[in-house]
């Protein structure tokens, strides 16, 4: 049978229940156990699919096609096991089932109500992850912060789930907010108490308490904490802020959170944590031996969560290279063609972003062109690569009204244009063309030499595609399509032959990058930013000494 960790978080939001989840699934697994996270999430939306990412930040898209939180993303990242579906519940998804049960007739006779009818499908769903004796332990982050009125149901499953199950089956893990008032130079451990005393007045008894601090806890705020709380004091956690997130599964073994739960649910078989590879990777985190500066040309740039995987891949990729990436937000809207050549000045490499809608369309298609000319290296990630087809088509195929039908329905060149099988489709929700397919890669590319394989599989969220009547041309004119699906022939890769590095996906390759994975295509595009940069350099030596020796 499996046993399940929740948890919760209160004073404040923000305050990271998922990484604090995912480093602790991760020592988990490193000890042997096997281990998936899950998250729920109170607001009434099905999915984050349609939520801006200015609300929401960056849509999470799993192998199996669900839209979900961006925390999977974390949890990927950190256990290196793909997540589903079923990792990701909202509370719009509870209404929903439990109206179409009402609907079908599965409660005649019965006035239907949170408790017990809501509340039975979030604990139904809670334990579905458990049925199949797939994993040992299952971690639920509950979304929100206790005392939210959108997330008393879910508070109240979980007291269920504490009073139903077991004592050694149920852990509850408390993440609170221990704020340093540097006026009075102290730590109050005030909001935590009402916190816990808020969690306690709803029935859920937290065993652990993991607290976010600025300054380090003394034995006597652990004490307080732990006094007042109503927990051992062993089970009050310091979470200091750390320098990466990459950091928290090291600073949680240190303070043996792992250890504290696996007493409680009293699980006796497992070894010490083997985390060679994630120290490995940290030490070329922290020290690199290199600098790259890349441009990350987005129209939602002011939100970093909503590029959260695109950035956690350069992380990845950099640690790969020995290569600190330093990240320059570009806002695509204020690009134009005189201000270009400044806006992306002392740039090593150049990611034009995914995204919806024509605000800031033009910016991204003027960033190729400079990208494309000035032999920067370039990557372009799904409206990326649609951009970078379209500034090809006018200025290099001579085709000046080329657009996607997304910004100009009634574009007399749909370079790039809407799916055939998504032209039928009203419903916005969960309708894109969604989730890992197949790509097979034309040996002797730059996408062949990337992968190492003629078929590779990747995660797509997008209705438009690159329309195959202009492949021909394109192709003519040294833009290749490298990597198309199987099946449907849809153009997955493009790159342009003759650059020291220029390609474009369809697809999201963010999604699957870990820490013991990192994603070819990054990994590619920072080592071809670290060649031009040494270049570049090496120029900016050679013209030095020359002024010297004139």
């Amino acid at each position: 049978m499996a046993k399940y960790i929740f948890v919760t978080g209160g004073v404040t939001s923000s305050l990271g229940k998922g990484i604090i989840a995912a480093s602790l699934a991760k020592l988990l697994q490193a000890r042997g156990l096997r281990v998936t996270i899950q998250k729920f999430d109170p607001y009434i939306n099905v999915d984050p699919g349609t939520l801006n990412p200015y609300e929401h930040g960056e849509c999470y898209v799993t192998e199996d096609g669900a839209e979900t939180d961006l925390d999977l993303g974390h949890y990927e990242r950190f256990l290196n096991i793909y997540t589903s579906q079923a990792n990701n519940v909202t509370t719009g998804r509870i209404y929903q089932t439990v109206i179409n049960k009402e609907r079908e007739g599965a409660y005649l006779g019965k006035t239907v109500q949170v408790i017990p009818h809501i509340t039975d499908e979030i604990k139904r769903r809670m334990l579905l992850l458990g049925k199949n004796n797939e994993y040992d332990i299952i971690i639920t982050e509950i979304g929100g912060t206790v005392g939210d009125i959108e997330s008393l149901p879910f508070v109240e499953a979980v007291r269920q789930l504490q009073w139903e199950m077991p004592e050694e089956d149920c852990v509850v893990i408390h993440l609170t907010l221990i704020p340093y008032l540097r006026a009075a130079k102290e730590l109050k451990t005030k909001p935590t108490q009402h916190s816990v005393k808020m969690l306690s007045q709803e029935g859920v008894h937290p065993d652990i308490i993991v607290c976010r601090t600025e300054e380090p806890l003394s034995a006597e705020i652990r004490r307080k904490i732990a006094l007042f709380c109503n927990v051992k004091t062993e089970a009050v956690i310091e979470a200091a802020d750390a320098s990466t997130i990459y950091e928290v599964p090291l600073t949680m073994m240190h303070e043996k959170l792992d250890l504290i739960c696996l007493k409680k649910m009293n699980i006796a078989n497992y070894h010490e944590p083997d985390l060679g590879k994630w120290k490995e990777f940290l030490d070329k985190l922290k020290y690199p031996k290199n600098k790259v500066t890349i441009g990350l040309i987005g129209k939602y740039i002011e939100l970093q969560d909503a590029y959260k995987s695109i950035l956690e891949s350069f992380v990845h990729a950099g640690a790969v290279n020995e290569c600190k990436v330093q990240i320059v937000n570009v806002h695509s809207e204020f690009i134009t063609d005189a201000n270009v050549p400044e806006k992306l000045f002392g740039l090593d490499g150049l990611l034009v972003a995914p995204g919806f809608g024509h605000r800031g369309v033009e910016g991204k298609i003027i960033a190729v062109k400079y990208a494309r000319e000035n032999n920067l290296p370039f990557f372009g990630i799904c409206l990326g690569m649609q951009m970078a087809a379209i500034e090809f088509a006018r200025n290099v195929l001579g085709l000046k009204e080329a657009h996607s039908t997304e910004m100009d329905p009634a574009t007399t060149e749909p370079v790039i244009d809407l799916m055939e099988q998504q032209k039928k489709v009203t419903a916005k929700g969960g309708t894109m063309r969604l989730g890992a397919y197949p790509c097979s890669i034309t040996e002797g590319t730059l996408a062949y030499k990337i992968y190492h394989s003629g078929l590779i599989s990747e995660r797509h969220r997008h209705r438009w595609e690159f329309n195959n009547a202009y492949l021909q041309r394109f192709e003519q004119a040294g833009m290749i399509a490298s990597g198309k699906n199987p099946e449907s022939g849809l153009v997955e890769i493009i790159e342009l032959q003759n650059h020291p590095f220029f390609i474009g996906v369809q697809y999201h390759p963010e999604l699957k990058s870990t820490v013991e994975q990192p994603q070819p295509i990054f990994v590619h595009f920072i080592k071809a930013a670290k060649e031009f940069a040494e270049t570049k350099n090496a120029i900016k030596s050679t013209v030095l000494q020359n002024e010297m020796i004139s």
